[in-house]
């Protein structure tokens, strides 16, 4: 499997975002996992790495939707107005427990989001992102 350097988890469950580390770490999927329970912190933590470490941000961004304060479409409008040379070579997966069909149809329709994937993260979709898509 694919060894990515940096992977971000934006979800307001400590729970899930423990499990999802623990996912990606067990199938050595990425040397470093950042968890944020708020997508605030996550786009601060953005900012900071494409003003201070720009090799630092993270080329995959696992992000879920229905969160308290900024949820992920609120995300996503503030994630696009990151420099481009930063985020098209990162990719973004939408992981939430949203069974509507219209956010599915949604997020599958922007053009920061690379796929949408259901809740929980497991080995088959890290081992789908690895043979499917392609940090640029």
């Amino acid at each position: 499997m694919s060894t990515y350097q940096k992977v971000f988890l934006i979800d307001d469950d400590e729970i899930h975002n423990f499990l999802c580390e623990s996912v990606i770490r067990n199938q050595q999927f990425a040397q470093s996992v950042s968890s944020f329970l708020w997508a605030e912190e996550a786009l601060e933590a953005l900012s900071r790495i494409v003003r201070d470490e720009p090799a630092a941000f993270p080329e995959i961004i696992f992000l879920d939707i229905n969160m308290p304060g900024m949820d992920g479409w609120e995300f996503i409008e503030e994630y696009r107005k990151l420099p481009q040379e930063f985020t098209q070579n990162c990719l973004l997966f939408v992981l939430s427990s949203a069974v509507d069909k219209n956010d599915i149809t949604h997020a599958r329709n922007l053009s920061e989001v690379s796929d949408f994937f259901s809740k929980p993260l497991t080995s088959d979709i890290l081992h789908i992102i690895s043979e499917q898509y392609t940090v640029l």
